[in-house]
């Protein structure tokens, strides 16, 4: 799909009708793709200006003489001994920009719930908010909480210029309106993206190789069920698969044809459809799963378990199965291993992903990630639009990518980096507040990362790329569509969300309820919920036609 935007942006630039339009190319553009002009007209006529108070920001620090106080809302670390609101990489960012940081914060997890709430009826002061989504339906961006932000463009140097360098994603954060309400921060796409992984020494001690299907994992399952593995003369202990709710999509939905991962997917002739309502795959996922429920492989509290809890079970040697991003491979997961000696032959290894009926893959990332924007109720828009512009400058990046020089990284006589052995310390590092994209628009960086983790974990990173399929693109819908989403999605949703589990557990009964649950799912308008996808997608094929 990046492909597929990458050629809708290069046909944009000889003016022929996008991805936005309204229809099959018979209307004039009206979303993001297509209406690029306001934007394009910002960067072009960005000039530096001086602020109200007389300043002039340049793109580096400061950004302000007289000082002051930023608020932002955002999240809380996702690792659960990390303060990010005090880690020094983050209080640098501050310092250096002349300003304070004031943080509200919310739980990682929670954050989507608990601020969708709070953001929609402006109920903070907040100058900066990241949004607990990317505003796929502009529903903040038509409630007016943003600033459109291309109207500021000349206090945002470094925004501009990585704009106008990355056309994709300038697309992409284009709004149906023509204006940017968005500073994103970006995801590798491709790399270190979730992936099954075993106990490599497990593996060996069974005598047998990664399965490659659905039916030689249940095999392996059984096997580590059943027997001693951890060599500590109890054979009862052993929890054969330990992964979360949240990963169950990604590990098995591709197997079956399915990317449960996006919900929307199309096939090779361009058809659309809706993953959660494949009457035929999708109810063969949920008898695997259910399977795999009744034996035992998939434990009774699935549901509840969470990356601390599997951590500590690893650090036990009491699980041989896991699935998680591959950055847990060698920092989370194996390097707690009571035996690891930093080789493969003693990690928890990534490995090819399953197949059944259909071939497997693993469903990547979009680019864009963490949108902040900054708040039109801010008393203060000048100084937080600069502060954001700065946020997520090249040289703030560096800092968010490799910390600081002689602490956690050091520059060789090739000028190649490589981190210190303090570095190396993935809790010291978390705690330093690299990649700090819970609060700032943060990059992620393959170089950076392929450095920091194990030289086996870096190769085996290289070798799956080759099965990572790009989820369904974010571009902005036209109102008509939002209006459709924003009236349909979230009961579809949660209807999903409520009998997945109650499949799996037995709870519904697959041969009596699956129908009743499909037919919901269409008196529910999934139907003209497909229909708009599909002519979004349509509009896609229709940009790499000309």
């Amino acid at each position: 799909m990046r492909k597929i935007i990458s050629a809708v942006v290069a046909i944009s630039m000889t003016g022929t009708l996008l991805t936005g339009c309204s229809g099959a190319g018979k209307q004039e553009p009206t979303t993001g793709l297509a209406n690029t002009e306001t934007v394009d007209s910002a960067i072009e006529n960005a000039a530096a200006v001086e602020d109200s108070s007389g300043f002039l920001y340049t793109g580096e620090a400061p950004i302000t003489e007289e000082g002051g106080t930023i608020k932002i809302m955002a999240q809380e670390s996702n690792y659960p001994n990390v303060d990010i609101s005090k880690a020094p990489i983050v209080l640098k960012v501050f310092e250096e920009a002349g300003v304070e940081p004031a943080f509200q914060l919310m739980d990682y997890d929670a954050y989507p719930t608990e601020a969708a709430p709070i953001i929609g009826s402006g109920d903070t002061d907040a100058d900066i908010i990241k949004t607990p989504d990317n505003d796929p339906n502009q529903v903040y961006i038509k409630s007016g909480l943003f600033v459109p932000l291309d109207e500021y463009f000349d206090y945002m140097p470094n925004f501009t210029a990585w704009l106008s360098q990355n056309p994709v994603e300038k697309a992409e954060l284009t709004a149906e309106d023509g204006h940017i309400y968005y500073v994103p921060g970006i995801n590798v796409a491709d790399d270190y993206q979730p992936c099954l992984m075993y106990n490599q020494v497990w593996l060996d001690k069974a005598g047998k190789e990664a399965p490659a299907t659905l039916d030689e994992l249940v095999e392996l399952l059984r096997y580590f069920k059943d027997n001693d593995m951890n060599d500590n003369g109890d054979a009862s202990d052993e929890i054969p698969m330990s992964v979360m709710a949240e990963f169950l999509p990604y590990m098995f939905g591709p197997a079956f044809g399915l990317d449960l991962v996006s919900g929307f997917q199309a096939d090779d002739a361009g058809n659309v459809t809706y993953a959660y309502a494949d009457s035929e795959n999708y109810k063969k996922y949920l008898e695997f799963l259910n399977g795999l429920y009744k034996e035992g492989l998939l434990e009774a509290d699935y549901a509840g378990l969470d990356r601390d809890t599997v951590i500590d079970r690893i650090s036990k040697d009491l699980t041989g199965v896991a699935f998680d991003f591959s950055w847990a491979m060698s920092m989370m997961y194996s390097n707690v291993l009571p035996y690891y000696d930093g080789t493969e032959a003693t990690a928890f290894v990534g490995v090819a992903p399953l197949s059944g009926e259909q071939k497997g893959f693993y469903v990547g990332r979009n680019a864009l990630s963490g949108m902040y924007g900054v708040s039109t109720k801010s008393p203060q828009i000048e100084l937080a639009v600069k502060f954001l512009d700065y946020a997520m400058s090249d040289h703030c990046q560096d800092y968010y990518q490799w910390g600081f020089e002689g602490e956690s990284y050091v520059v060789n006589s090739d000028g190649s980096r490589e981190y210190t052995e303090q570095g190396n310390d993935n809790d010291w590092l978390q705690q330093l507040g690299i990649n700090p994209a819970f609060v700032l628009p943060a990059s992620q960086s393959v170089e950076a990362t392929d450095i920091l983790v194990a030289d086996w974990h870096a190769r085996i990173n290289r070798e799956l790329r080759q099965y990572i399929r790009d989820p369904w693109p974010e571009i902005y819908a036209t109102s008509e569509e939002s209006d459709t989403a924003n009236l349909y999605m979230e009961d579809i949703q949660k209807t999903v969300d409520e009998s997945t589990p109650d499949f799996i557990t037995g709870k519904k009964n697959l041969d009596a309820d699956f129908d009743a649950y499909i037919d919901k799912l269409d008196s529910l308008n999934l139907a003209e919920m497909i229909e708009v996808r599909q002519s979004q997608y349509d509009r896609y094929l229709k940009a790499l036609e000309q």
